[in-house]
């Protein structure tokens, strides 16, 4: 199977996340890439710099949608972490690059309690770098859809992402 590189910018262009996972393949709902336990993340900000990753995860990059999704298999705490992007671009031969938009949409274990996060955050980054109007809508439909999605058994977010978990 094929190496790929997810690169997650920010609006200003400077580099945010990185990881290089495993292409699974693609469905009616995206591209799959697999990134299990040990995996490394590269981190352009904060403290740490590298983290290996501790739990067996897929990644969801859909077509036109202002998201990506990652799932997690158990015992992680997040069972189902979404990012609020831009879409996703195929941008080299095995490489997608997403700008992220600050806010995240997660699902919790146990209990599959819906959290939206960083909402202050996109507020602060969209004055900063003067985000336009059609990208804050996007974005605020994307964390709306995405919260109602998590939260009403909506495919991918049902048991769909299972069969690629298992890969």
């Amino acid at each position: 199977m094929d190496r790929v590189e997810l690169m997650l910018r920010k609006y200003d262009g400077r580099p945010h996340r990185r990881v290089t996972g495993t292409l699974l393949g693609d469905d009616d709902h995206g591209t799959w890439i697999g990134t299990p336990r040990g995996t490394l993340v590269r981190y352009s900000y904060g403290w740490r710099r590298l983290e290996r990753t501790r739990h067996d995860a897929v990644r969801l990059l859909p077509r036109d949608a202002w998201w990506i999704a990652m799932f997690t298999a158990e015992p992680s705490r997040s069972e189902i972490y979404c990012d609020v992007t831009t879409p996703p671009e195929r941008t080299g031969p095995s490489q997608f690059t997403v700008i992220d938009l600050d806010i995240d949409v997660m699902r919790l274990r146990p209990g599959s309690r819906v959290v939206v996060d960083d909402e202050d955050e996109f507020e602060h980054h969209r004055r900063r770098f003067n985000y336009p109007d059609d990208v804050v809508k996007a974005a605020e439909e994307a964390a709306k859809t995405l919260r109602t999605a998590l939260s009403d058994g909506s495919e991918p977010f049902a048991t769909h992402y299972r069969s690629w978990l298992a890969h």
